[in-house]
C-alpha cells in the first residue's frame, strides 16, 4: 500500500492507494478503526455505489452503528435540498458529535458528505472513499466541501479537511466509459500545471490509461494525489499556489452551469476549458502553439470533448465566470500557462484576448 500524507500539521491526513482494498475486510477495518471515535458511523452513497461496495463496507464495520444514507446520483443533487434531507437522516438517527460520516462514491458524494461533516453540530469526522477517477485523483483530497447553487458552482461549502482518504484502485474498473474518460482530464490538469515530464508521460501511455492497466493507474493516482498534497500543504485556503488546480475549471464551470448541471460531466466541461485556458495563454503569455496542440490531441486521445457541443452565447459565459469563485474583487482571475508544466495566476488580462477566445469557441 502506498501512503501519500497531507502535511497540515496537527490535521495532517493519510491518502491509502492500494488495489482491492474494499475487498479485504481486515485491511479495511485495520485503517478504519483508528478513524472512527465512538460507535456511530454515516455512510453516505449512492445507489449504483452502494451496490457494488457498499455492502462490503457494512460488513467490515460490523459491531457499529453503521446507518447508509443514499442520494441519487448525478451533479444536478448536490444541492441544498439533498444535503437538508441528509441532516433529517442524521437526526432520526440520533447521530451524535462523536459520529463519522464516510463517503463512499464519487466527488459529488464526497463533496456533500464533507460539507455535511463541516455543519453537523458544529462539525463531525469524516473519511473519503473515492471510487471515481476524477474523485481520486482531485476531488477527495484537499478539503474542498460544497453543494452547487443555481447561480454557481459549489458556491455554498466549506473548507474541511479528512481523516483519511482511502484509494481502491480496481473501483474505476467499474466505471462507464465516458464517466473514466472525465476523470482523465483532471490526470492531465496535473502534468499542464505543474510535471511536464508527467503531462509527456501521458502521452506515451494513451493506450494503457485508457485500458485501465492497473499498474499504469496506481503509478498516475499516486502522482497526482503527490502533486495535490503538495500544494494543498502550501496553500490549504486558496489564497496563492492552490489555485492553480482550477486550471480550465473558471472556463469549465462556467460551461456547466449554462448548460445545465448534469448534462456535461465536470472532467469534460474541464477539457473543453483547458483547451480555452491554453488558447487564452496563446495570446497573454506566448504558450507555445505546438504545447496546445499537444493537449488537445492528448485530450482528444482520451476521449474527451475539446469543443463545445452546442454553440453558447460568450456574453452569458462571462456572466457565468463572474460568480465564479475564483474572481476577487469583481475582477475575474484566470490560471494560465508559459508552457506545459509552468502554470501561474493572472487577474489583469487583455479583455480583447478573452473575447477572441470566446468567440472561437462559442
Amino acid at each position: 500500500m502506498q501512503t501519500v500524507t497531507v502535511d497540515l500539521g496537527d490535521r495532517a491526513y493519510p491518502i491509502y492507494i492500494d488495489e482491492r482494498v474494499l475487498t479485504d475486510r481486515h485491511r479495511m477495518r485495520t485503517l478504519l478503526d483508528p478513524l472512527v471515535r465512538g460507535k456511530q458511523v454515516a455512510i453516505l452513497s449512492n445507489s449504483t455505489v452502494h451496490t457494488l461496495y457498499g455492502l462490503a463496507l457494512q460488513e467490515v464495520l460490523e459491531g457499529l452503528q453503521a446507518d447508509v444514507f443514499l442520494m441519487q446520483d448525478g451533479e444536478q443533487f448536490k444541492s441544498l435540498e439533498t444535503y437538508a434531507q441528509f441532516m433529517d437522516f442524521l437526526m432520526a438517527n440520533r447521530h451524535n458529535r462523536t459520529t463519522c460520516i464516510i463517503a463512499l462514491g464519487g466527488g459529488v458524494v464526497g463533496d456533500l458528505a464533507g460539507f455535511a461533516a463541516a455543519t453537523f453540530q458544529r462539525g463531525v469526522d469524516f473519511v473519503q472513499i473515492p471510487t471515481t477517477l476524477l474523485a481520486q485523483v482531485d476531488s477527495s483530497v484537499g478539503g474542498k466541501t460544497a453543494v452547487n447553487h443555481a447561480a454557481g458552482k459549489n458556491m455554498i461549502g466549506a473548507f474541511y479537511q479528512p481523516k483519511a482518504v482511502v484509494i481502491d484502485t480496481l473501483t474505476v474498473r467499474s466505471l462507464p466509459a465516458r464517466e473514466y474518460a472525465a476523470g482523465l482530464a483532471e490526470v492531465v490538469k496535473y502534468g499542464v500545471i505543474a510535471d511536464a515530464a508527467f503531462f509527456a508521460w501521458l502521452e506515451d501511455h494513451v493506450e494503457a490509461l485508457l485500458a485501465r492497466e492497473p499498474d499504469v493507474l496506481r503509478l498516475v493516482i499516486q502522482r497526482c494525489c503527490e502533486v495535490k498534497a503538495q500544494i494543498v500543504a502550501q496553500d490549504e485556503r486558496e489564497g496563492g499556489v492552490r489555485a492553480l488546480l482550477n486550471f480550465g475549471h473558471t472556463f469549465g464551470h462556467a460551461i456547466e452551469n449554462l448548460a445545465g448541471y448534469g448534462q456535461w460531466l465536470h472532467g469534460e466541461a474541464v477539457a473543453v476549458g483547458m483547451v480555452m485556458a491554453a488558447r487564452f495563454s496563446e495570446r497573454l503569455l506566448g504558450f507555445p502553439r505546438d504545447h496546445s496542440e499537444r493537449l488537445e490531441r492528448l485530450l482528444q486521445n482520451l476521449q474527451l470533448p475539446v469543443r463545445l457541443h452546442n454553440a453558447m452565447d460568450h456574453d452569458e459565459i462571462v456572466q457565468a465566470m463572474g460568480m465564479d469563485k475564483k474572481a476577487f474583487d469583481g475582477q475575474l482571475r484566470f490560471i494560465v500557462s508559459r508552457a506545459i508544466g509552468q502554470a501561474q495566476v493572472i487577474d489583469d488580462y487583455d479583455a480583447t484576448a478573452l473575447t477572441a477566445v470566446l468567440e472561437e469557441f462559442c
